[in-house]
């Protein structure tokens, strides 16, 4: 029986460095953000749809991630609009990935709105991907086209960190080096080689 392991963690946290240990250490993981990207990349399935939605956001290489965050952002009904449109197909892909892997003891969905969009439900135990705030800030006002503003907004609409933590089986700490992030994921891969799968 496959354990489905949950992992998130709020934006600037790490988690895809985490989700990259994860693989390396022969674990298969499904990227709800990479499917998205796929979806909304050159030729993706959900272009048109977008485009009704959303006039001007598409083009040849697809959805312009700038141009559609500055139309649903800071408008809840837009972004609940573009969310029925895109859920659907990220959830019909995550059920492909887990057919597909049936056999493996162990795989891990990473999915950042887990929680605030009931993924938790649909998993057998959960990892928070965690870092002090002050690094979280640091690391994602280093983004290009971000600023404090947008920053608060995202955070707006995620569950917080601490609230995360509270409700995970695991926490992963990504605040200090990678040999210490790289000994959490391993720990939790051993521990569940062992539990039993709900």
């Amino acid at each position: 029986m496959t354990i489905v392991l949950g992992l998130t963690g709020s934006i600037g946290m790490g988690k895809s460095t985490v989700a990259a240990m994860f693989r390396k250490a022969g674990v298969p993981v499904f990227d709800a953000d990479a499917e998205v990207h796929r979806l909304q990349g050159p030729g993706g399935a959900l272009l048109d749809a977008i485009e009704g939605l959303h006039p001007g956001v598409t083009g040849p290489q697809g959805v312009d991630r700038k141009k559609l965050g500055q139309r649903v952002l800071h408008d809840r009904g837009a972004l609940t609009r573009l969310e029925r449109l895109i859920h659907p197909a990220v959830e019909q892909a995550r059920r492909h990935f887990l057919r597909r892997h049936a056999g493996r003891r162990l795989v891990v969905v990473d999915i950042p709105l887990l929680f605030e969009k009931g993924g938790w439900r649909r998993v057998d135990a959960i990892a928070v991907v965690s870092a002090p705030a002050w690094k979280q800030r640091r690391r994602v006002l280093a983004r290009p086209g971000m600023n404090w503003f947008r920053l608060a907004r995202i955070l707006a609409l995620q569950t917080p960190d601490a609230e995360k933590r509270a409700r995970a089986d695991f926490v992963i700490p990504t605040g200090g080096d990678l040999n210490t992030t790289r000994g959490a994921v391993r720990r939790i891969i051993a521990c569940l080689a062992t539990r039993p799968a709900r």
